[in-house]
């Protein structure tokens, strides 16, 4: 049985922020159905640099599906046709032969296009950084572990943190708005004692940087969870706003 797919592959190419960018359109032979979409992407590089002509530039580090590195809007979809994955852990096996593959970077204000498909993800960071340290009062014995965390809300916390900042929500919501990532990294510390102490003015400042870094509203339309890699559920939104309310609230 023969393993290998012929491909189209229609790539953004960019030269920078200022440049207006274009599709050019790429052959690729005997691609290995068992080879990664990112494998795919090097031989697509090896080619055009064999060819004398400029390799595609595109972000990866793990390749295993935790580091959030690799951003690619395949087929119109945030990391490509499969769920729950990646576009390190997609498979060439998922398309087939003769296919035409459209790849873009993601698509938002909050992500300007850095060249071809990298796009500038450190507004995460900035949001990140907004909303500062954490803290918590042990008492005489310092040991903070041996503070007991309900099961319930301990598993919520931890299902908040898997989210590894890929930005998938943003690509695919019409409005590119954070809500989903800001919520997860803001539930995760809400869920927690680790994390009452700051809880208000952290909800204020991460919302406030989200909105100052041009992300848009909430759509309610429940892309985000769908196409998110990780399966964060924007049940982290509602509690984004029970805080963000309670917050305003003590002001």
């Amino acid at each position: 049985m023969d393993n290998n797919i012929s491909l189209t592959l229609k790539v953004w190419r960019q030269n920078d922020a200022q440049d207006k960018g274009r599709f050019e359109t790429y052959k690729l032979e005997a691609v290995s159905t068992d080879s990664s979409f990112l494998e795919m992407m090097d031989i697509l590089n090896e080619q055009l640099i064999g060819e004398g002509k400029e390799p595609v530039a595109f972000d990866h580090d793990c390749r295993e599906g935790i580091c959030g590195m690799c951003s690619l809007y395949i087929n119109g979809r945030p990391h490509g046709p499969d769920d729950d994955v990646t576009t390190c852990q997609l498979h060439m096996r998922k398309f087939k032969d003769g296919e035409t593959i459209t790849i873009e970077p993601w698509r938002s204000a909050g992500f300007p296009v850095i060249k071809d498909l990298i796009v500038n993800r450190s507004a995460f960071d900035e949001i990140i950084a907004a909303g500062g340290y954490t803290s918590i009062s042990t008492g005489g014995v310092p040991d903070a572990n041996a503070i007991p965390i309900p099961k319930d809300d301990a598993d919520e916390a931890m299902d908040a943190a898997s989210c590894i900042g890929c930005g998938a929500c943003v690509a695919t919501c019409k409005n590119g708005s954070a809500m989903l990532f800001v919520s997860a990294k803001v539930s995760h510390l809400a869920l927690l004692p680790q994390g009452r102490v700051e809880a208000a003015r952290r909800a204020k400042a991460m919302v406030s940087k989200m909105d100052e870094l041009g992300f848009g509203n909430c759509t309610n339309t429940g892309a985000c969870e769908v196409e998110c890699p990780k399966g964060i559920s924007i049940s982290n939104i509602a509690r984004l706003n029970r805080e963000f309310l309670a917050a305003k609230l003590q002001d």
